[in-house]
């Protein structure tokens, strides 16, 4: 027979929110990342064909919009990774201006 182990009372609050977290890393999150926006008519969108071009309401090299379950959390710049696109962050949006937007 083995003698229980405790952890000491001090250390509860550490191991719960190791323990928590760890429920919640395989969940899967959606993130999108927002180029720029822009406004057309139902004509406009019916005229699209392949080859035209959208103009955005943001100009080249400004940071994109980071989202994350539609929630803004960032914003970065598109960098290029080989044969992909990738986004580098650039600033993390503070809690309080999350619960605003």
């Amino acid at each position: 027979m083995s003698k229980a182990v405790f952890t000491p009372i001090g250390e509860l609050d550490h191991v719960e929110q190791e323990q928590e977290l760890r429920l919640l890393e395989d969940i899967d999150l959606t993130i999108t990342v927002e180029l720029g926006r822009t406004t057309l008519t139902l004509k406009e969108i019916l005229e699209l064909k392949p080859q035209s071009v959208i103009r955005l309401e943001k100009l080249a090299g400004e940071p994109v919009d980071v989202f994350v379950n539609n929630n803004k959390v960032a914003r970065g710049e598109v960098v290029v990774l080989e044969d992909n696109f990738g986004v580098r962050i650039l600033e993390i949006v503070p809690k309080s201006k999350r619960v605003q937007e």
